[in-house]
């Protein structure tokens, strides 16, 4: 983003709404890595936690964006065995790429924050990187809808 400032954008599965949360850099890195299969040569910190929760015979059995207060976004791990870890939301992303897990958010989540955009041609896509160029973080306060946002 131009102002320097990553994002990860979840979509709605069976519709048309976008989740943006922004995230730290490293965050957005170990993301990356994960969503292009970099191994990297010792493993990095949400390696070792699938590495963790593997080893004592636990799995990951998803991720919920749970809330959003005060522009914060929150988050749990779901895990085998009905435990459940509060987690920031880009560690909780982070793991589950690399456990093969479901990301969901709520629909309180998403009524708070997500977003409405048909992305049908390549228009439309361009018409929503200007969008997210011109929105913040503190842009998604609770109850008020984006700027630009259709909902």
């Amino acid at each position: 983003m131009p102002s320097n400032n990553p994002i990860v954008l979840l979509r709605e599965r069976d519709g048309q709404r976008y989740l943006p949360i922004w995230i730290g850099a490293p965050e957005a890195t170990a993301i990356a890595y994960a969503q292009q299969g970099v191994e990297p040569p010792r493993p990095l910190t949400h390696d070792l936690m699938l590495t963790i929760l593997t080893t004592l015979e636990h799995q990951l059995e998803g991720v919920d964006i749970t809330a959003m207060e005060e522009g914060i976004f929150y988050a749990t791990l779901r895990l085998s065995e009905g435990i459940e870890i509060s987690s920031r939301p880009s560690d909780a992303i982070a793991l589950a790429l690399r456990a093969a897990a479901p990301i969901r958010a709520t629909d309180e989540v998403m009524e708070v924050a997500g977003v409405t955009m048909a992305i049908e041609d390549e228009d439309e896509v361009e018409r929503f990187r200007e969008f997210l160029d011109q929105v913040s973080a503190e842009d998604f306060q609770e109850g008020q809808d984006p700027p630009g946002a259709s909902g």
